[in-house]
């Protein structure tokens, strides 16, 4: 009996570590953003469309890639973003076709994805700091909320608040 429950062990245990090394990016933590996955039409303040963006997993699900395309201009762009699992933090990479990029890291806080961008200046050399926040309102509907601050987070100011609705 002893040995049957060795092996049963055994076989269950090669069968786990088989799958945890076939799907590295199956745990929790990488799901953390997947309410961010679809189709969506995006749109301003005024209830306005301003674009389309295409979230979908790549990388057998361990990245999620977006796809921007502004509704009234030529201005698009790629991000990926990723569950780093060495420091347990979020992170994205955004390229647009502008020769535009921005890095962010951060991660869940309550059900929203806080990420937030290392000091930059803008052209008149002022230092900033970039975070975006997006949170889920229903299965339907996700709010993308971009801020910017100039004295170290101590005060913000909204550039963007914009309302994803999933086309499918």
């Amino acid at each position: 009996m002893k040995k049957q429950l060795l092996i049963l062990l055994i076989l269950t245990t090669g069968s786990f570590y088989s799958w945890a090394q076939s799907c590295p990016c199956c745990t929790p933590e990488y799901r953390q953003f997947d309410f961010w996955l679809g189709l969506w039409e995006v749109y301003d303040t005024n209830d306005q469309i301003i674009g389309r963006n295409h979230i979908k997993l790549m990388q057998d699900s361990c990245v999620l890639q977006e796809n921007w395309q502004a509704a009234k201009s030529p201005y698009s762009g790629t991000s990926y973003n990723y569950y780093n699992k060495i420091t347990g933090n979020w992170e994205q990479l955004w390229i647009d076709n502008q020769g535009q990029h921005l890095n962010l890291t951060g991660g869940l806080s309550s059900e929203s994805m806080v990420l937030q961008g290392a000091r930059r200046e803008d052209r008149k050399g002022n230092e900033y700091i970039n975070r975006i926040t997006w949170t889920p309102q229903s299965y339907k509907i996700v709010q993308q909320h971009w801020e910017i601050s100039y004295d170290d987070g101590d005060t913000w100011k909204t550039i963007f608040d914009g309302e994803y609705r999933k086309v499918q």
